[in-house]
């Protein structure tokens, strides 16, 4: 039964797959390839792995450890005013989704780090074949949620650290795992709690983030902006997005805001 299952969810990708191949979408906020069609048939498909294995839609790296217990320890009382992260970590509409439900995140945007100027832009980032990683910046209070703090979220709940150049179904180096430092000290924490999950063997594979300077942040185009905010329905969100989202509050319910 569990072989024929397979089977008929093999067969269904390859048909989804064509449906990209054939129908191309109307709006510029779905040139991602999620369109209608499309969409229906990746819940379907989901809906069939779920039934055939027992087991419910990933919505992080899947970890079973309390990360937060591998955090290295800051220094030093909080700067005054705010501070700025930019990570990245596979689709941003769902990463943007998470910290905009951080208490002490006074701002999120989505945009693109670890390129130039001239290819800072969806159609480009979206071929691969640029230096660009889909990325958010987020400006928090360090008085009332620290980088480190950041760093657990993103690692336990945003994404999967040990996916290499992919995210989920989606696949690309503008989809990899990275931290953009903007000063010494984050990325010292940074590194040093990458270096403590592999250490403890926390997760069943090593992390590939990527730790490396920020040059600049490019904001992404307006329809990306609060997209899930905008979008709550899109088939995307809800089958990858949505899911995060209870993740935080049921995880980090200390850190979670409704807003």
């Amino acid at each position: 039964m569990i072989g024929e299952t397979h089977h008929g969810i093999i067969l269904m990708i390859k048909y989804i797959k064509n449906v990209g191949k054939e129908v191309e979408a109307d709006q510029p906020a779905i040139k991602r390839g999620h369109i209608e069609m499309r969409s229906s048939l990746i819940i379907l498909l989901i809906a069939a792995i779920a039934t055939a294995v027992g087991c419910g839609i990933a919505s992080s790296s899947g970890k079973t450890v309390d990360l937060a217990d591998l955090a290295p320890a800051t220094e030093g009382e909080p700067a005054a005013g705010t501070e700025t992260a930019v990570f990245a970590g596979g689709c941003f509409w769902g990463v943007e989704a998470v910290f905009e439900h951080v208490k002490g995140v006074a701002d999120v945007r989505s945009g693109y780090a670890g390129g130039d100027a001239r290819s800072a832009n969806y159609d480009r980032v979206s071929e691969g074949e640029t230096d660009h990683a889909e990325s958010v910046e987020i400006v928090y209070d360090p008085s009332k949620v620290t980088y480190t703090q950041l760093l657990t979220i993103f690692f336990a709940v945003a994404h999967d650290p040990t996916q290499l150049d992919r995210q989920g179904p989606d696949v690309g180096r503008q989809y990899r795992s990275a931290i953009f430092y903007l000063n010494d000290a984050q990325r010292k924490t940074a590194a040093a709690y990458i270096e403590a999950i592999d250490r403890s063997k926390a997760l069943a594979k090593p992390v590939v983030t990527q730790v490396v300077p920020l040059v600049k942040f490019y904001p992404a185009e307006g329809y990306h902006q609060d997209f899930m905010k905008k979008n709550p329905s899109h088939p995307y969100i809800l089958a990858h997005d949505k899911p995060k989202l209870d993740d935080l509050k049921k995880r980090f319910p200390q850190f979670y805001s409704g807003k």
